[in-house]
């Protein structure tokens, strides 16, 4: 049974299964991937100040940075803003003024990250974790480094189809389109989101133009959500839905009718694991279906065709291994429209199934679809109140799972990925204790040093996937906030159509 220490990890066992409350934050921001990945979110459900957290963050970041610090700034960077985030959050924590000496030393670390994309990222999370821990951002807007300026300036270095991977030549503007959700976000944390259309720019507008420069429908409607989504947090959905003043087009119906258009298109996604083409329709289709409801347009789901009924239909057609994943956007997408108890009746049984798939997963099995297969499943639990579903069996074989992927080169250098979920997920349910004590599977080391100490020298063989180690870890630190600061106040008066 999972051991609880506060209620930001679920509701006690037992409970009757429910979705919430839940901030807006978590909502529009509701799966591990875009934390994990994007960096976007971090610090949801907030517990208040817990030593061991703290430690843990402290140690792995400073054995990480011995093993890779000095050819990898990014890392030394989220080293820094954990360090200084866990001072903001403990009791009696720095003022204002004295946590702005360390802010030469974090604007140089993430200056010193060659990429544009990830210096970018580095900055909004300076600015995020700012304002989550009750730090006056005027320190970074007025009179002392103008953080929101060097973001902007930023994300106007970001090139397309930069990104090295197995989908090179299907991005276009997909980078530089999540940057542009990145640093929206970053600005409107800051309170100054009115310097997103000055100079004769309008920085919304060009985002969403942007849209028509990704030729793949996955990564169109992927990115393009998540933008939308912010759109409408920021104050502008009539951006999104055809209702612009100035007569711009209609990106939620266009990006929709995209997708409807993949099979004529023909650029479906590549996955290091095979996938069921199911999977790559799904997966964009249900972020889009979260829009919708972020920008309350309900009706555009029966004008056409019926999305929902188009959802249920390629959610019957995946895999099982593939429903660990998507079982959570289908959950958060119905919930956001309202219609999760009209569309799936039995959810609550679908939840007790679902989660139950993991006596049938390895989640050593690979890196991607098994390896976090299972931080899926404890998300879908603890979303709905079921972290009863949870055996100790399971989290276990948890934190065993890096040993598995020492089975190739290719396993080894993406480690990190499903190593930085499972740091999120078992740190969520307060058992980082199964990552931090002496293991036999791992010849008597911990997991996190185990892992840590088979990195490539520098992080070069890992690339960016040590970068999702980092955000695992700053989202650590961030949760040690105050849980009263649990919604930022970018989202406090912000409200999903159902809910109004």
């Amino acid at each position: 049974m999972v051991r609880q220490t506060s209620a930001a990890a679920g509701p006690r066992p037992g409970t009757p299964t429910a979705i919430g409350p839940l901030t807006a934050e978590r909502r529009l921001i509701a799966t591990p991937w875009s934390r994990m990945v994007r960096a976007l979110g971090l610090g949801q459900d907030p517990t208040g100040p817990d030593p061991q957290t703290g430690q843990f963050v402290r140690e792995t970041f400073a054995a990480l940075v011995r093993r890779v610090g000095g050819g990898n700034p990014y890392t030394v960077f989220c080293a820094g803003l954990a360090d200084l985030v866990l001072e903001a959050t403990a009791p009696g924590g720095p003022a204002g003024q004295e946590a702005g000496r360390r802010l030469p030393g974090l604007l140089a670390a993430a200056g010193a990250e060659p990429n544009a994309y990830y210096r970018l990222t580095a900055l909004c999370l300076l600015a995020e974790s700012w304002v989550k821990c009750g730090l006056d951002s005027r320190a970074l807007t007025q009179g002392g480094p103008d953080l929101p300026g060097l973001i902007l300036a930023t994300l106007d270095q970001i090139r397309p189809d930069q990104i090295q991977d197995e989908n090179r030549g299907r991005h276009g503007q997909y980078e530089r389109l999540s940057a542009s959700t990145s640093a929206f976000l970053a600005v409107g944390h800051l309170g100054v989101a009115h310097r997103l259309v000055q100079d004769q720019r309008d920085r919304v507008r060009e985002a969403l133009g942007l849209l028509e420069q990704i030729p793949a429908p996955f990564f169109r409607g992927r990115g393009g959500s998540m933008l939308m989504s912010v759109t409408a947090a920021l104050g502008r959905p009539d951006l999104v839905n055809g209702q612009d003043p100035d007569g711009g087009p209609d990106h939620l119906r266009a990006t929709l009718d995209y997708l409807d258009r993949a099979g004529e298109i023909n650029l479906p996604p590549a996955f290091p694991s095979p996938m069921t083409p199911a999977f790559g329709q799904i997966y964009p289709l249900l972020t889009m279906l979260n829009a919708v409801a972020a920008v309350g347009r309900p009706q555009i789901l029966d004008e056409g065709r019926d999305r929902l009924a188009q959802a249920d239909e390629l959610y019957r057609r995946l895999a099982p291994a593939e429903r660990t994943h998507m079982g959570l956007y289908l959950l958060i997408a119905l919930h956001n429209l309202g219609r999760l108890a009209e569309r799936r009746p039995e959810w609550e049984d679908e939840v007790t199934a679902l989660v139950g798939q993991w006596r049938e997963g390895d989640p050593g099995a690979d890196y991607f679809l098994h390896g976090i297969s299972y931080p899926y499943l404890i998300e879908t639990a603890r979303l709905t109140g079921r972290t009863d579903l949870l055996p100790e069996a399971m989290l276990v074989r948890l934190a065993g799972a890096s040993i598995g992927l020492e089975r190739s080169a290719e396993h080894r250098a993406n480690r990190p990925y499903p190593f930085s979920y499972a740091v999120s997920t078992l740190g969520a349910l307060n058992r980082l204790d199964l990552l931090s004590t002496p293991d036999r599977r791992y010849d008597g080391q911990s997991a996190t040093s185990w892992v840590i100490d088979r990195l490539s020298p520098g992080g070069r063989a890992e690339g960016n996937r040590l970068y999702m180690l980092d955000h695992a870890l700053v989202h650590l630190a961030l949760r040690q906030r105050d849980p009263a600061r649990a919604e930022p106040a970018l989202f406090a008066g912000f409200r999903f159509a159902a809910d109004r």
